[in-house]
């Protein structure tokens, strides 16, 4: 070996490292709003020197990823399978898996920065060289021709995947639309976790409003009418005429209907051929889920809110073409490639679900680039301008012409985030970044599930 080819190792050797001697010494969280929603990131430092990144699902709280630092300090984080297992017990489903999720992505940034590598290289490899993201356009106006004018706009850009909402919210203000039990509808107009109570009645307020959101599709009593069926195909049709019929267009947040209103509207949309109908009716419903499938040409998709593989298996044999799972409520990076590869045994594909920063942005990413049966990631933030300025060390934009290009880079490729962006997107209440926790150091229960 020449000497400058021994140059050239030694600049790729991180010298700080010794992996077998990295101990866990911190836990911080920043939390922000508006990227697109509120988020709490986090930092897990080390003896090192070495920090890895985490995120905790959006609208979530950072508690769950906080309660779990006094059993994980002192510990070495590239023994991620077991760290995983200590504390997998304090996730669920939904934003109650974001903790675990978090940690176990910083936990997959620190082995990757310790060993010099990339996760996607940890996980087995390249399926592909460039992800591709799905633009999801909210409908902010009841106008299938302005949505259509919108997502013209992602097409624009480069988005070769789009999708759209389409369901209870385009039709509930327009009389004889839906079938309602009298005061039913009202609760759905509004969302309970984007408000802020001050008094006792304003609490109680909010808490009416997510009890009855909170109430399982089958048991709303509200249903479509013909009227309402017409008009959602016209939006569907309308968005089509702008878009043309060649781009694949997913459809999302049908809203609290009944399965037989799901199979109603499938039926109506299919001459439009979307990409996916996406959770119509609870995940836990997966017999349900094969009658709906099982009725419609359109591919069935769900899965956002799922904890652990475990908890797929159901949908798997239920028929389901796509499964939506979403890192931060999954358990992380490698319980998400887990799920990808179960799919594929049973002939189902993977879409990615990502409504968050660029931390859970690039961990899925890794994950999409590492899974053969991947078919899209979702990208929520178009319009967000300063979403790529959360971090520090990749080149802009991390979404180009509608795809990621990961880097060669260790870890998730991130070397740091930026304080002063992070600064001027705080959330409500929060005072600062970065904070001390010591508070979380001693927390301790006897965990074990068995005598």
């Amino acid at each position: 070996m020449t000497s400058t080819s021994a140059e050239g190792a030694l600049d790729r050797v991180n010298s700080n490292s010794r992996p077998s001697d990295l101990r866990i010494t911190d836990m911080r969280v920043a939390e922000i709003t508006g990227a697109p929603f509120r988020s709490a990131l986090l930092k897990i430092y080390t003896n090192q020197g070495i920090v890895g990144l985490g995120e905790v699902r959006d609208g979530a709280s950072a508690t769950y990823a906080l309660m779990l630092k006094s059993r994980l300090l002192g510990e070495n984080p590239c023994n991620i399978d077991k760290l995983f297992r200590r504390i997998k017990q304090f996730g669920g489903h939904g934003r109650q898996g974001g903790g675990v999720s978090a940690v176990e992505i910083a936990l997959w940034d620190l082995a990757g920065k310790a060993y010099g590598v990339p996760i996607y290289q940890m996980l087995g490899g390249r399926f592909r060289d460039r992800v591709r993201c799905y633009a999801d356009t909210d409908a902010e106006k009841p106008s299938g021709l302005e949505t259509g004018k919108r997502l013209k706009e992602r097409m624009e850009l480069g988005f070769t995947f789009l999708k759209m909402d389409l369901g209870l919210m385009q039709i509930a203000h327009i009389p004889g639309a839906v079938v309602a039990p009298a005061g039913a509808l009202e609760p759905f107009r509004h969302h309970a976790g984007s408000m802020l109570p001050r008094t006792l009645d304003e609490r109680r307020q909010r808490n009416a409003i997510y009890d009855a959101q909170n109430v399982m599709h089958p048991f709303t009593g509200l249903h479509f009418s013909d009227k309402g069926l017409d008009l959602l195909e016209q939006y569907i049709a309308e968005v089509r005429e702008v878009i043309g019929p060649e781009v694949p267009l997913a459809i999302d947040h049908v809203g609290h209907i009944s399965l037989q209103d799901g199979i109603r509207l499938a039926r109506r949309i299919e001459k439009y051929t979307p990409a996916w109908l996406e959770d119509v009716i609870p995940w836990q419903y997966a017999e349900q889920y094969r009658q709906l499938q099982q009725s419609t040409s359109v591919p069935i998709c769900t899965g956002e809110d799922i904890y652990l593989k475990e908890g797929f298996e159901p949908l798997l044999k239920s028929s389901i073409s796509v499964i939506h799972p979403d890192l931060l409520t999954t358990g992380g990076i490698l319980e998400t490639k887990k799920i990808g590869d179960a799919a594929q045994d049973h002939g189902v594909a993977m879409a990615i679900h990502m409504a968050e920063s660029p931390i859970a942005a690039i961990a899925a990413a890794h994950v999409a680039t590492a899974t053969e049966n991947f078919l899209a990631l979702e990208y929520h933030s178009v319009e967000v301008d300063w979403w790529d300025d959360i971090q520090i060390g990749l080149p802009g934009p991390i979404v180009k012409d509608g795809f990621i290009t990961l880097t060669d880079k260790p870890g998730l490729g991130i070397d740091d985030l930026n304080d002063e962006v992070l600064m001027q997107h705080l959330q409500p209440g929060a005072t600062g970044i970065w904070q001390p926790t010591d508070q979380w150091d001693d927390d301790h229960s006897w965990d074990r599930t068995w005598s």
